[in-house]
């Protein structure tokens, strides 16, 4: 397991993203901000207003199809698969033979290593299974490298997602459905707790502004104290729970009501739905 990496990107690398929506454009942002020179990036992207996003915000060019990207796939390094996992099959008929001799990095769920390798032809690939805080820099990635990828192919997979924020090695590749259920959707669950927390503050007299606040605050705050902690999150979460006090009483109503049950039902859930889209 490896969460830090000292790899760095040599501004060389050609980068051809097949997909430019919110995952690419994080990744994009990160690679321009850690020194890559933008006119090493090709997107291809089928969507205008995607395409003129990635223009103004990266000045990153992006191109509609593969035959007019063709000179940049048959020269890329690297190529990022970051399209929906229900139109990979469309989207690599185009460019499969021009890919073959680059490394092949995929952020679509689902998708196992073996089935990317047989579709594109290609034998170097990682998988990476990143989140939605890339966009801001604070992302964590899962990362699973097949077994033709070489040392120097992890690295240069390390150096992409590295400049998205953390990353954490897997050995094993079902374990990436793992990752998708706690950090890949992780995300989502963070934002449906705020949401209820921004509710109950504003039944209990805050403006939807305080709440809001004070919740999103909060979030960071006891992210942070656990990360930084070596104790246990039960310990930590003791520490702020007095028998027959305040937090007491909250905790009571989560336990009665099955709330750790449903959670982890829920992220068993969506590691078995990520499994089912590898098996499609």
């Amino acid at each position: 397991m490896n969460t830090t990496t000292t790899a760095t990107l040599p501004s060389s690398t050609r980068i051809v993203f097949i997909g430019g929506g919110n995952m690419a454009s994080a990744i994009i942002g990160g690679l321009i901000r850690h020194g890559l020179p933008a006119a090493q990036i090709q997107v291809i992207e089928p969507f205008e207003a995607t395409r003129q996003a990635l223009l103004a915000q990266h000045g990153v060019t992006a191109v509609p199809d593969a035959p007019t990207a063709s000179a940049a796939l048959s020269g890329a390094d690297l190529l990022v698969w970051a399209v929906k996992p229900q139109v990979f099959g469309e989207a690599v008929a185009p460019v499969r033979a021009h890919t073959g001799k680059a490394l092949h990095l995929s952020v679509m769920a689902g998708i196992r290593a073996d089935a990317i390798a047989t579709t594109t032809g290609a034998a170097r690939i990682v998988r990476c299974m990143p989140n939605t805080p890339a966009l801001i820099g604070q992302g964590m990635t899962g990362l699973f490298a097949a077994p033709a990828a070489t040392p120097a192919d992890r690295m240069l997979a390390e150096a992409v997602i590295a400049s998205t924020g953390g990353h954490l090695w897997v050995e094993r590749e079902d374990l990436l459905d793992a990752v998708t259920a706690l950090s890949g959707s992780g995300p989502a669950y963070v934002f449906y707790f705020l949401e209820a927390m921004q509710q109950a503050g504003v039944e209990l007299g805050l403006t939807a502004d305080q709440a809001r606040h004070l919740a999103t605050a909060t979030f960071t705050g006891g992210s942070a104290l656990a990360a930084q902690s070596p104790e246990a999150l039960a310990t930590l979460r003791e520490r702020v729970t007095s028998k027959g006090g305040t937090t007491y009483a909250a905790l009571t109503v989560m336990r009665e009501a099955g709330m750790a049950e449903s959670f982890i039902a829920a992220m068993h859930a969506c590691a078995q739905r990520a499994k089912e889209l590898g098996q499609a």
